[in-house]
């Protein structure tokens, strides 16, 4: 389970995960998005997120917080991606340049990047609340779970390198 807000990284660390463990990545982003940046329904992302986690394995990564429960549940290993609003809101900006008019791979089809002043309002209006919200998520982690909280890029190589060292992958 990858949390973390907007830039943090998530869809890019559940992609190197995938790449070396072989487990399949759901991105909430294609849970949350029909074609043509269509939001589907709240009720319906909720059944969809309940049915990924119903799966025997997954790395999920994304939000949609009312059913964190359920996959913290099920998850063995908690990943807070937290990382400072800076860095974010470049990594945002430089993805929107790099995609712009094409679907990003954890985007739906018919999702074309785009630039939308609103989400980078919303980022900034949700940095703090979201960031608790994660907080206390990362807190109240049963001890059964691995848990990890990272700050920044050279702890989250460190541990995909320890992860494909675990692996026997160079």
């Amino acid at each position: 389970m990858i949390v973390g807000q907007p830039g943090s990284g998530k869809s890019t660390l559940a992609r190197s995960l995938a790449q070396v463990t072989g487990l399949p990545v759901v991105h909430i982003d294609q849970l949350l998005w029909q074609s043509g940046w269509v939001l589907r329904p709240k009720a319906e992302v909720d059944v969809l997120c309940l049915e990924a986690h119903a799966r025997p394995c997954w790395i999920f990564e994304g939000g949609h917080s009312p059913t964190w429960a359920d996959r913290l549940e099920r998850c063995d290993t908690l990943i807070w991606l937290d990382v400072p609003l800076p860095l974010r809101m470049f990594r945002v900006l430089r993805r929107t340049l790099r995609h712009y008019g094409y679907a990003r791979p954890d985007l739906p089809p018919g999702c074309p990047e785009r630039f939308d002043i609103s989400f980078l309002v919303w980022i900034w209006r949700t940095r703090k609340t979201a960031r608790e919200k994660m907080r206390r998520l990362h807190e109240g982690a049963l001890t059964d779970k691995s848990c990890y909280r990272f700050t920044r890029a050279a702890e989250i190589d460190g541990f995909l390198s320890d992860v494909r060292d675990r692996a026997g992958c160079s």
